[in-house]
C-alpha cells in the first residue's frame, strides 16, 4: 500500500472515533428517562393519540373498541410463504 491509502484510512478512522465522541451524549437518556420507559402507564393517565385524519381519540376508547371489536381469529396455521430463488 502507498502511504496515500494509509493515510486516507489513519483520517478516516480518527474522523469516525470523533462523531462517535461527539454524537454519543445526543444518544443516551438519563437513568430517570429510562426507568420512566420502563414501568408501564395505566391508560386512564395516557390521555389522548393523534391518529391523523380520524382526529384525536381518547387511549380508553380505542381499549374499548379493542375489547368489543376483537381481530378476527384465524383457522389454522398461516399459509406456507412461497419462496422464490431468482439468479443474480
Amino acid at each position: 500500500m502507498d502511504r496515500a491509502s494509509i493515510l486516507f484510512c489513519a483520517a478516516s478512522l480518527v474522523v469516525s472515533i470523533l462523531i462517535a465522541v461527539v454524537a454519543f451524549p445526543f444518544a443516551t437518556v438519563t437513568r430517570a428517562e429510562l426507568d420512566a420507559s420502563q414501568t408501564a402507564t395505566p391508560a386512564e393517565q395516557m390521555g389522548e393519540l393523534d391518529l391523523g385524519e380520524f382526529g384525536r381519540v381518547m387511549i380508553l376508547d380505542l381499549v374499548d373498541y379493542y375489547i368489543e371489536n376483537p381481530p378476527a381469529a384465524t383457522a389454522g396455521e398461516a399459509p406456507a410463504r412461497q419462496v422464490r430463488f431468482q439468479g443474480c
